[in-house]
């Protein structure tokens, strides 16, 4: 090492100083700078040759250098407060012949949103390394998980990088089987929560009346023991609140006041706790209408949709359509314990022409029973259920005008739709039109 140093000329070792770390300084035993590079002096705005000589405390705030040079135990990732923003350093102590006679140290990360951004690059990188060792009763999804190459899937993973590591609550609004139960894993595995657990709560399948015991727990009593809830469960993790729309307005209030102060209060109790929990909802209608119908919150809207992921529709990201087919299929057959599977072209070209009201999980029961439906090697149209093989009505010229054929082609995918779909909602949704545009025609044709 020495005959390597002394081969090196001095101006490049100069830079190897000034460029090996972005901030770097050196102290001597007493704790007083030897040598720091010009970056971190631009940062600290202070002159280097003044620096130079002057005890390390008085040059940088908050140090902690001098604590190395004492104990000898060197500091790695270490947290350090300095001008008003946290960042990460590493001190090392330097020692001859087994004494202590300095310490130097390097900033890595000049925030800690430095450190959040690679924490969840570096899952996400492990999760690829991983991805064929996950167990096929893993329960849990991750962003690889997510399939599609489609713009708006692509926007919608890489804002979930950015927003993973914070603790900031997130809403995720999308049709009923768009898969945004595997949005919201991905932001927790992709957090640093990742290691403490992901409560998932269904806020539509618990009765109102019991919902609120539910997430928040119940006080003891004479008569009953003390109930944790969900929420508690979900401590120092991510709590999942699916179809978050179903919450009774007293539940919302409750819930309001965990978000802003951190606060729960059980039922039957005046005592509050302290929970460190970032709430996740889901929603699979507007709730800026459950608003205009006094059935949500206003202020709890805006205080959990600055960060709003709107999953499309399958029918609007059908260029994905093949690769989440493959997935599925693949999967299906695995599952089924099936040696080989095709898929018929004619079959292909039923599923790619129908319009999925039921989105991804609605393609999933499908493929999966076409799976087990067949005996044979080839999928054929035949294992597919009647609604998915319905080939839309054609027009066909006749004598009548052009606005009479028009509004008997409107009558007839109007009874054809509300015959394959008796919910005015989900009719309504797969025409494209609203529910007061939907009445007025059905109004108009007496239907």
């Amino acid at each position: 090492m020495e005959r390597w140093t002394m081969n090196v000329p001095e101006y490049v070792l100069m830079q190897i100083l000034e460029n090996a770390f972005q901030w770097f300084v050196v102290v001597d035993q007493n704790a007083r700078i030897l040598y720091i590079n010009e970056n971190y002096c631009k940062f600290l705005e202070v002159d280097r040759e003044e620096a130079i000589g002057k005890p390390v405390d008085e040059v940088i705030e908050n140090t902690r250098m001098h604590e190395v040079v004492q104990s000898g135990e060197e500091h790695i990732a270490s947290p350090h407060f300095i001008k008003g923003t946290y960042m990460l350093a590493n001190r090392i102590p330097i020692k001859v012949d087994g004494t202590i006679v300095g310490a130097f140290g390097s900033v890595v990360f000049r925030d800690l949103h430095d450190w959040h951004h690679l924490s969840s690059n570096v899952k996400q990188t492990l999760e690829k390394i991983n991805i064929t060792s996950l167990s096929s009763e893993e329960t849990s999804y991750r962003i690889s998980d997510i399939k599609g190459s489609s713009q708006a899937i692509r926007s919608i993973k890489k804002t979930i990088q950015m927003i993973a590591p914070s603790d900031l609550p997130v809403l995720i609004q999308g049709e009923s089987g768009t898969g945004k139960e595997m949005f919201a894993h991905s932001i927790h595995h992709l957090s640093d929560r990742s290691d403490k657990p992901l409560i998932k709560v269904n806020c539509a399948a618990i009765p109102p009346d019991l919902l609120e015991v539910e997430l928040f727990g119940r006080g003891k009593t004479s008569t009953s023991p003390e109930v944790k809830g969900r929420i508690h469960m979900a401590d120092g993790g991510t709590l999942f609140l699916d179809d978050i729309g179903s919450l009774p307005l007293p539940v919302q209030v409750k819930l309001l006041r965990l978000l802003n102060t951190g606060e729960l209060q059980s039922s039957n109790s005046h005592q509050t706790d302290k929970v460190n929990v970032r709430v996740i909802g889901a929603a699979n209608q507007p709730l800026t209408d459950l608003i205009q119908s006094e059935h949500f919150r206003e202020d709890l809207f805006y205080r959990i949709q600055a960060i709003t992921l709107h999953v499309p529709p399958l029918r609007e990201r059908m260029e994905d359509f093949s690769e989440i087919t493959s997935y599925m299929f693949h999967q299906a057959i695995v599952k089924a314990g099936k040696r080989s599977l095709v898929l018929a072209k004619e079959t292909m070209d039923y599923l790619t022409s129908y319009h999925w009201p039921g989105n991804i999980r609605e393609l999933q029961s499908v493929i999966q029973a076409a799976v087990y439906l067949t005996s044979g090697n080839i999928i054929y149209p035949d294992a597919l259920p009647p609604q998915v093989k319905q080939r839309n009505a054609y027009y066909t010229p006749s004598s009548r005008t052009l606005a009479e054929s028009l509004e008997e082609l409107e009558e007839k995918i109007l009874k054809d739709t509300l015959q394959q779909f008796p919910n005015k909602k989900d009719a309504a949704i797969i025409l494209g039109l609203s529910k007061s545009t939907l009445y007025e025609k059905l109004k108009k044709y007496e239907l």
